[in-house]
């Protein structure tokens, strides 16, 4: 059976490679392409049901109007039935989250091999998603990565972290905590190994950027009363 793909890339010269490469695969037929997101669904919403695209290939930055996500997000509201893989230079975290989340069958980086769009393309119309194995190593190298930031810390270090931040010393920080001095040094020290801090001045500061607490208050959200 013929899989249909349909094109949409802001570079003409894109456009017609992937035309030129995916004419030569005798499964599939490029029935359209266009330079932006709004065109693309606008040409898709034309062609005759029978002859709509099962899988379109998504630039993620296009020169006018909706950029890739948003474009992968409607195509998928409009046309649930039409798989989108993603075509792009760019491989960061953040932009393969937000393109799966808008609903990406594939996500593919322009220089990789090409006969993996045909993979990718042939996995979408079966209902598979293909990445980029690139793009699997970085989200697995993300998946397994040490927190960082206050998600790094453990409760106690963030009471000991707000408490600095207050003003207080360690001594005062063993008594109202009820631990001994040299375990609030430990945690201090902990703490400043983590956030990648070298003294308690940029601890407080830290803590007071971040939110964890307010040197006006006198007293910090996470110490026992």
């Amino acid at each position: 059976m013929t899989i249909r793909v349909f094109l949409v890339d802001d570079h003409q010269v894109v456009r017609v490679g992937m035309r030129a490469f995916l004419g030569a695969i005798a499964d599939i037929e490029v029935v359209g392409d266009a330079a932006d997101g709004q065109r693309a669904l606008d040409r898709i919403e034309r062609l005759d049901p029978e002859l709509r695209p099962h899988v379109v290939l998504m630039d993620l930055v296009l020169g006018t109007g909706p950029d890739g996500i948003a474009t992968t997000a409607a195509v998928r509201a409009r046309f649930p039935e039409i798989g989108v893989i993603v075509v792009t230079s760019f491989g960061d975290v953040a932009r393969v989250h937000a393109a799966l989340a808008a609903g990406a069958a594939g996500y593919v980086l322009k220089d990789a091999d090409v006969n993996e769009i045909v993979f990718a393309i042939r996995a979408a119309r079966r209902g598979g998603v293909h990445l980029d194995a690139s793009v699997t190593r970085l989200l697995t190298q993300s998946l397994v990565a040490p927190p960082t930031g206050p998600a790094a810390l453990t409760g106690r270090e963030r009471d000991v972290l707000v408490a600095v931040a207050h003003g207080r010393s360690n001594r005062e920080i063993s008594r109202r905590l009820g631990i001994g001095e040299r375990t609030v040094q430990s945690h201090l020290s902990s703490v400043l190994t983590k956030l990648g801090l070298t003294s308690r001045t940029q601890a407080a500061l830290w803590a007071v950027r971040e939110g964890l607490a307010d040197p006006r208050s006198g007293d910090g959200q996470h110490m026992p009363r």
